[in-house]
């Protein structure tokens, strides 16, 4: 299999972000994937530092249950199983056969651009 990478976009206007994607996804080759915010308050709320941290964790472990997953981040089972549904839901990681999870991505990409209003 093709290593998978994401972009994650910061972009309020979701129609351009949508139409951006449109367009990469009519090349022949694999372009990809993107995650897009509408805000900055939007990506900060679902992107925790400790939600990074297991992504990050997952990322250079490949597949492992979420009791091994919630050991390495040195975190709690329940809390951990919690913030496991939030990042499958935005598709950061992925569910296993056998009930644990895995980082999908090789590379993680944030394209993040902020100016004044």
């Amino acid at each position: 299999m093709k290593e998978r990478f994401l972009t994650i976009t910061l972009r309020s206007d979701w129609q351009s972000a949508l139409r951006a994607v449109a367009k990469a996804s009519t090349q022949n080759a694999y372009q990809g994937e993107t995650l897009n915010f509408e805000s900055p308050a939007q990506f900060f709320g679902q992107l925790t530092q400790r939600r990074w941290e297991m992504v990050r964790t997952a990322q250079n472990n490949g597949p492992m249950a979420i009791r091994e997953l919630a050991r390495l981040v040195d975190r709690d089972v329940r809390r951990v199983h919690e913030d496991v549904g939030v990042l499958t839901q935005l598709g950061l990681l992925e569910r296993t056969e056998n009930a644990g999870v895995v980082c999908p991505y090789h590379s993680i990409h944030i394209d993040m651009h902020l100016e004044a209003a």
